[in-house]
């Protein structure tokens, strides 16, 4: 080194700010990640609870609704009745599902965002052929 070089100047220190830089970086994406992660955990815990609730109170509704229905025909037409309140139950519960299917394919796949910012930063430190 001459006495023209400024001090920190040289590979080492350049090396050095590479290296400050990626774990800035890395840093930087882990903790997106973790707030991605931590945001997922909050939905998926408010939608059990949800889910849970309303299925409870759904189920005891349609119970006394259908028991309404079959006390209601009991002397006249029961079976049918109790075989119409069969098929609409079916019914609710396969379009449940189906909604349910539908609802998990459209939602957004874990760490989106994070993925993302990833792609990004890898096609930004790949060389360019000019």
């Amino acid at each position: 080194m001459t006495k023209e070089d400024p001090p920190g100047a040289g590979p080492v220190s350049s090396l050095r700010a590479l290296g400050a830089t990626l774990a800035g970086l890395v840093g930087t994406r882990a903790e997106l990640a973790l707030v991605e992660l931590r945001e997922m955990g909050e939905r998926r815990k408010q939608e059990l609870v949800l889910a849970a609730v309303g299925s409870v109170f759904l189920a005891l509704g349609l119970l006394l609704v259908a028991l309404f229905v079959v006390v209601l025909f009991w002397d006249s037409y029961r079976l049918a009745a109790i075989g119409g309140v069969t098929v609409l139950y079916l019914a609710i519960g396969v379009g449940s599902i189906l909604k349910l299917r539908a609802k998990q394919a459209a939602s957004p796949q874990p760490f989106e965002a994070t993925l993302r910012e990833l792609s990004l930063d890898r096609d930004l430190l790949q060389p360019r052929d000019e």
